[in-house]
């Protein structure tokens, strides 16, 4: 059921790693056997309690709502909290949708470097309880010229457009570097200050470009407002790992617990709570959404 998929780079000895039935989750980025990707509880923990790892796919939204009921036109939604794959965090907000560890894609191409799966969300009332939009979702992985390319793309399947939501949550490490040494670099952009929940108070601030050792921080900060290309990079001990925004992304979350030796670039279609505050673009019938994004690992 949970079989992997691993690509390989023509150009170079870096492989990635996706499991499809697994809620197409990217496990590995690896080169000559070192692992980019933060492993955390592994795929096993992911698929039985939804702990994230590796390139998790965030869908139908990433991080958290305010609340366990939204509305989208004159479409009202009520949420119930752990079933049909919706989880809460510790303080009961639904976070990252209801996709994690699905069984339900299906490989339709498959290279030695390339790999696209799609979920037919619309045939799954159970996913369209939290989400009553039908539509088709399409992920496209390429790893090519050292980098690896995910393509996701949303496609209404009748006459109802389609919120367009989701992230994904890549867990970069640098194994061979102690972290006080990563040098991470980040564009500008403007932040979305955050209360102790996690959730936006409304208030922003400039956040001009940086470069700054990570170090001791702590990060779990929402941004908006980035140019499409903008790059995040983190780098040290002779390797960088950038992740561009190339399309479709102009919301980002920043992840660097104190507690992991990990720092995540989440790009993000939409601000948190979006489903909630407003802030999404629409899907509409004959309109695909279509997102992209790319992590390059230099030497």
């Amino acid at each position: 059921m949970t079989e992997p998929c691993v690509l390989s780079d023509p150009a170079s000895s870096l492989t990635a790693t996706f499991v499809p039935h697994a809620g197409m989750i990217g496990t590995s980025l690896a080169e000559d056997g070192v692992e980019l990707l933060g492993q955390r509880g592994g795929l096993a923990a992911y698929v039985a309690d939804h702990k994230t790892m590796g390139i998790p796919l965030l869908y139908p939204w990433a991080n958290r709502l305010s609340g366990n009921a939204y509305r989208v036109g004159d479409t009202d939604v009520t949420l119930t909290p752990e079933t049909h794959g919706l989880h809460t965090d510790a303080y009961g907000a639904p976070i990252h949708g209801t996709l994690a560890g699905d069984p339900g894609w299906r490989v339709i191409a498959r290279s030695g470097s390339t790999l696209t799966a799609e979920l037919d969300f619309g045939a799954r009332p159970e996913l369209l309880a939290s989400f009553p939009f039908p539509h088709l979702l399409q992920v496209a992985v390429t790893l090519a010229d050292r980098t690896l390319t995910v393509r996701t793309t949303v496609t209404a399947t009748t006459d109802t457009s389609v919120p367009v939501c989701f992230g994904y949550h890549p867990y970069l490490r640098l194994p061979d570097t102690p972290r006080s040494q990563w040098l991470i670099e980040t564009p500008a952009m403007r932040c979305r200050v955050v209360d102790g929940h996690g959730l936006p108070t409304g208030a922003v601030e400039p956040y001009p470009a940086r470069r700054e050792l990570l170090g001791n921080t702590v990060f779990d900060h929402g941004f908006d407002q980035l140019a499409p290309g903008a790059v995040f990079a983190v780098s040290g001990g002779g390797r960088r790992i950038e992740v561009r925004f190339d399309r479709g992304y102009p919301v980002a979350q920043i992840y660097a617990p104190a507690t992991e030796d990990v720092v995540c670039f989440e790009p993000m279609t939409a601000p948190t709570d979006a489903l909630r505050r407003g802030g999404y673009r629409l899907a509409h019938p004959g309109e695909p959404g279509v997102a992209q994004f790319s992590v390059r690992v230099i030497r």
